[in-house]
């Protein structure tokens, strides 16, 4: 699905000037140049802000500053470029390496350059909290968990708190830890943030302060830090002037991909990072800000050239590469509604006629058959199902679709499900590895423990108590006796964890992989699949130089997709692609649909209790819009067919179009009743008082002619 550029663009085309020298940017187009070549007249840029559109090149402008930077004599060492995902900075290293290779004439035995400091956020933050570990009182073999274990740990607090048994109704463990990790990541103190975020949950900030004491305490005792806190201990790093000043004089150049989704925390980060501006260049689209409910704050991109004296130069990347000049035309006036935003036009060389289409459909089921139709015949048009995608609100928006789908052995893949370090073997073999690299993490330890044939919880308990206390836990360990029925068992351990403290990496992997293998055709039906699962892991470890980097980069930058959910291999080489809006952000297909474009699912109406949030629901809209290259297809359903609805009257709600789509906005686009591949279109806007994919009747002129 990556974006596709003109040539010019995706891969820089080498002209020689008067001069004889190379110009690897001569084919950008001139907002990017200026983005790329922007600097002060000593050499150092001010503060930049570049507002890259959808489709705009963002990705290959980035990249280009970068390796303009260094071609002007920046040293790659110096450069800190933070990325929202560990594939987002592989691809942005791949990038500038390419055009330094060109630039430099380095032909093909000589590699060019590396960024050692390309990384997101958590993985930059993991690496120095390393580094400076003794000076801020952490041990260096701290271990990072993901959020699930981090939820885990968190409800074990619960409990040990007597939360759990209150006479009141307490969150449970993952609600604490989202209050508790928006918190941190909005900079709000715990009553703030229960008041905006959750309500039900007023009158208990004093029982959640003491939950989030004893949670942070029991990390401490465990040398355990959570996603949350490799941020919030880089910012406490910051905070204090000695490491700050260290830290932030090792960069020359900060460079942000994707700004409008960082949070208040990672943008204090970065104003510790570069205080005056001086080398600071973030990039990011704030109409394409949809993760507030992970903590991302639109004001960071918003507000960004005011923190600044003077204020940050903002560039805009309008040229847009992917879609169609109609499409983008319905695009702009969806946007242009906002009541903030940094404003922008996007255009497109592609002025091909077709308009979107704006389909009114009786209910989902219509709306099923009318995306199918349509895919099909894009299909028999030369489409392929894999180039085509349907795009909605939320996961079970699409329900009426996959059965209709399956009853026409239309194949789809539907994006989301079981995460790969969520399955419960791959949980086993990395715990047995955390356990061993962090012999206090109880976290690990009991779910390590518990691997064990003849090993229960009462038993894991105990073992780690007498590790707790003890000043050296592995001479504890060596010293627990289990019950005789798993002494066989438990000496199979002993080996395993002496064999894994001796070893080499990565073999460990395998050794883990292999004790666990037994474990597993006891226990899974599908321990083939699960084990391909396990030699996947041991694959991926040989990529890592250490079990600590391993252990902390998959953590925060695991697989998407494992056996658990993988299913029968696919035999057919197409499929359409099924997607919530937040999961395709990123992607484009030619053919994109968006379904359920009416008040109460777009915007949703759990998302309308504020303004901030309407305006967020928007940008969701723009987001799926802004995926189509050729052909963009909104729905409309008028009904939806609800069981809570009494047995007696109507089982229906009926719904208004998408606020979003006012009639000034819908006249860009084609406007039909039924099916987007058949109907004919219709002018103007769609008449109140007829139902979809029905003539307008005239009964009561009917009624008078029979009398």
């Amino acid at each position: 699905m990556s974006i596709q550029y003109p040539a010019q663009v995706h891969s820089p085309t080498i002209r020689d000037d008067a001069s004889g020298a190379r110009d690897v940017f001569a084919q950008l187009n001139p907002e990017q140049r200026a983005a790329v070549e922007h600097a002060n007249g000593d050499g150092v840029a001010s503060p930049l802000l570049v507002i890259a559109g959808a489709g705009t090149g963002k990705t290959m402008t980035l990249a280009a500053r970068v390796a303009h930077l260094v071609l002007a004599g920046a040293d790659p060492q110096r450069i800190l470029l933070l990325t929202f995902s560990r594939r987002a900075a592989l691809e942005m290293q791949r990038r500038v390496g390419r055009t330094l290779h060109d630039a430099l004439g380095l032909g093909t035995t000589r590699a060019a350059p590396s960024l050692p400091w390309a990384g997101t956020f958590h993985s930059v933050g993991a690496r120095l909290l390393r580094e400076r570990a003794a000076a801020i009182g952490l041990t260096p073999a701290f271990t990072v968990v993901d959020r699930t274990d981090a939820q885990d740990l968190m409800g074990l607090v619960r409990q040990a708190e007597s939360l759990a048994s209150a006479a009141a109704r307490f969150p449970l463990k993952d609600t604490c830890l989202a209050i508790y990790s928006r918190a941190i990541n909005a900079q709000l103190d715990v009553a703030s943030t229960v008041r905006l975020h959750y309500p039900w949950c007023c009158g208990m900030e004093d029982e959640l302060r003491r939950l989030f004491r004893a949670y942070v305490a029991e990390k401490q005792r465990q040398h355990t830090l959570d996603l949350d806190d490799l941020l919030l201990y880089w910012h406490q790093l910051m905070i204090e002037p000695m490491h700050a000043r260290a830290i932030a004089a090792r960069f020359d150049h900060v460079l942000v991909d994707e700004y409008q989704d960082t949070n208040r925390l990672q943008a204090a980060i970065l104003r510790a990072l570069a205080p005056d501006g001086r080398g600071l260049t973030v990039v990011g689209d704030d109409a394409q800000a949809i993760y507030a409910f992970r903590g991302a704050e639109v004001r960071n991109i918003l507000e960004f050239p005011a923190q600044f004296t003077p204020p940050a130069r903002v560039i805009a990347l309008t040229r847009n590469y992917r879609s169609t000049q109609p499409i983008l035309e319905a695009c702009n006036a969806v946007i242009a509604l906002a009541g903030l935003g940094h404003r922008k036009a996007l255009r497109s060389d592609r002025v091909e006629a077709a308009r979107p289409r704006l389909v009114a459909v009786a209910d989902a089921c219509e709306q099923a058959r009318c995306v199918a139709d349509a895919v099909l015949a894009q299909r028999e048009a030369g489409v392929r199902l894999r180039q085509q995608a349907v795009l909605f609100r939320t996961a079970h928006h699409s329900i009426e679709l996959e059965l209709e789908l399956q009853r026409r052995r239309i194949p789809f893949v539907k994006f989301g499900g079981l995460k790969f370090l969520d399955a419960a073997h791959v949980k086993d073999l990395l715990s047995v590895l955390r356990w061993v690299h962090n012999p206090r993490s109880r976290l690990a330890g009991f779910r390590a423990a518990q691997l064990i044939d003849g090993i229960g919880p009462g038993a894991a308990r105990r073992l780690l108590d007498a590790m707790d206390v003890a000043a050296e836990p592995w001479q504890a360990l060596q010293a627990f006796s289990p019950a005789a029925s798993a002494a066989s068992a438990w000496q199979g351990w002993l080996s395993l964890a002496d064999a894994l403290r001796a070893g080499a990496w990565p073999d460990e992997v395998a050794l883990v992989a292999a004790w666990l293998r037994p474990q597993l055709e006891r226990t899974h039906d599908d321990a083939p699949a699960r084990a391909a699962d396990l030699e996947q892991l041991a694959r991926i470890a040989a990529g890592h130089a250490t079990r600590e980097r391993f252990l902390t980069e998959l953590t925060l930058d695991p697989p998407q997709a494992s056996s658990d959910e993988a299913g029968p291999p696919h035999r057919d080489d197409d499929y359409l692609i099924l997607s919530t809006i937040h999961s395709a952000k990123g992607q484009e297909w030619q053919a994109v649909y968006v379904l359920h474009v009416v008040d109460g699912c777009i915007p949703s109406d759990m998302a309308t209790g504020s303004a901030a949030e309407i305006e967020e629901e928007r940008r969701l809209l723009y987001v799926a819009m802004t995926r189509a290259k050729r052909q963009l297809t909104l729905l409309m359903p008028q009904r939806f067919y609800v069981t809570q609805q009494p047995a007696y009257g109507d089982r229906h709600l009926h719904a208004l179009p998408s606020r979003f789509v006012p009639a000034s906005v819908a006249t860009l686009f084609e406007q039909a009743c039924g099916s987007p591949s058949s109907a004919p279109a219709r002018e103007g806007p769609l008449a109140a008082e007829a139902l979809p994919g029905h003539p307008v009747v005239d009964l009561p002129a009917k009624i008078r002619a029979l009398f």
